[in-house]
Parts: C-alpha cells; structure tokens; sequence
C-alpha cells in the first residue's frame, strides 16, 4: 500500500519561503493528480494547489495563486510545493496526497494522504 510521505515544515517570518516535499514511501504511486491540502486551528482544511501527473496542468487557490508553485520530480517521484511571500494566514498544517480524478478540489476525491507537516508564519 502506498503512503505518502510530507516534510519541510518549519517556522519562517512573514514574507520568507519554504519547500515541502511529498514523496512516497513502499510502492510507486501511479495516481493520476498529486495535490497539497492545509488545515490551521479550527479551520477546516482546504484545498492549496494541485498538479496532474500526465500533463503540465498545475492550479491554485486563490489564496496562494502568484504565491506558491507546485511541481513534480517524475524521476525521484516526488512533489514540491515552494511557498514565497508567506503570510501569517498560511500558517496551517500541510498535507499531500494522491487522487485518480483530474484537476480535483475536492479532498473527498483523494485516497492517499501524508501524515502532514507544519508551517508556521511568524509576523
């Protein structure tokens, strides 16, 4: 069974940058659309970027669009998420996981998650 595996997390100023990365850990994950999720406190969590495995379709919320890039290494199989011009609202605990259904939003469509790694904005 494939699990997937997140880190880079940490405590950065407003304004700085991290990577996350997600990678699978036992068999190769073949899914479809790799995405990133988030969840700060008492917030329910939410949908942050997405990428297809296929092609070079790549999306955004709005919240992150101009802000973060997400992209894949299809030879060491692993996904990035490089967050710049963080803001205090980013802070959030971040999740990656694999889908079978194109361009999805939606997490109920997502059958493999990480076990999340936290970011922390300072301002």
């Amino acid at each position: 069974q494939v699990q997937l595996v997140a880190s880079g997390g940490g405590l950065v100023q407003a304004g700085g940058s991290l990577r996350l990365s997600c990678a699978p850990s036992g068999h190769t994950s073949s899914s479809h659309t790799m995405g990133w999720f988030r969840q700060a406190p008492g917030k329910e969590r939410e949908f942050v970027a997405g990428i297809s495995r296929t092609d070079p379709k790549q999306y955004y919320a709005d919240s992150v669009k101009g802000r973060f890039t997400i992209s894949g290494d299809t030879a060491k199989n692993t996904m990035y998420l490089q967050m710049n011009s963080l803001k205090s609202e980013d802070t959030a605990v971040y999740y990656c996981a694999a889908s079978d259904a194109y361009g999805s939003r939606w997490s109920s469509d997502f059958h493999t998650w990480g076990q999340g790694t936290q970011v922390t904005v300072s301002s």
